[in-house]
């Protein structure tokens, strides 16, 4: 997906058109990459289910992330707090916060990623994907975290919330398959 000049410079990708990944019990759809929007966000959509985690505590030192909550109920971190959001909840995290998500413990949720500015993220999930099924080198994937703008974190709020550990890692950039 490119500008469309004929939209007056805008991007636009149909659900149709979205490539998805699956991994365990997490589907992804890429929507916008940073190159489709001329560097002003990337997008994706990622569905969680029965209490599935989309990703584990990072930080990126450039990029802001927005989660909007489609449908379901969702932990959220942010910083040293975890937050339980539902249907509409909107949450942002600046440049250097750690944050993670994951369908609350039980339950399905869908979520609205969105980084500003765009980061080319497509090929991270690509490679994820290939490590979560055996397929991909997951040392070369851990050293390349840089090239996405994406730097590990630890976080005890995270790792004490309760959530079953048998549904993690399906888009986890930390932990191994």
């Amino acid at each position: 997906m490119t500008w469309n000049a004929d939209l007056g410079g805008a991007a636009v990708v149909r659900a149709a058109d979205a490539e998805e990944l699956v991994a365990k019990s997490t589907t992804l759809h890429l929507l916008l990459d940073a190159s489709a929007t001329h560097g002003a966000l990337s997008a994706h959509r990622v569905q969680l289910r029965d209490g599935a985690d989309g990703a584990s505590p990072h930080h990126h030192r450039q990029a802001s992330e927005m989660f909007y909550v489609l449908d379901g109920t969702v932990d959220l971190l942010a910083g040293d707090q975890v937050l339980t959001a539902t249907e509409g909840d909107l949450l942002v995290v600046a440049p250097g916060t750690a944050h993670a998500f994951a369908a609350s413990a039980g339950c399905d949720g869908e979520l609205l990623v969105v980084i500003t500015p765009g980061v080319e993220r497509f090929d991270f999930f690509r490679r994820l994907v290939k490590v979560l099924t055996g397929t991909g080198d997951r040392d070369a994937f851990l050293r390349n975290q840089a090239q996405y703008d994406t730097y590990g974190a630890t976080s005890q709020a995270w790792t004490s919330r309760g959530l079953k550990l048998s549904n993690s890692a399906d888009f986890d950039n930390e932990r191994p398959p």
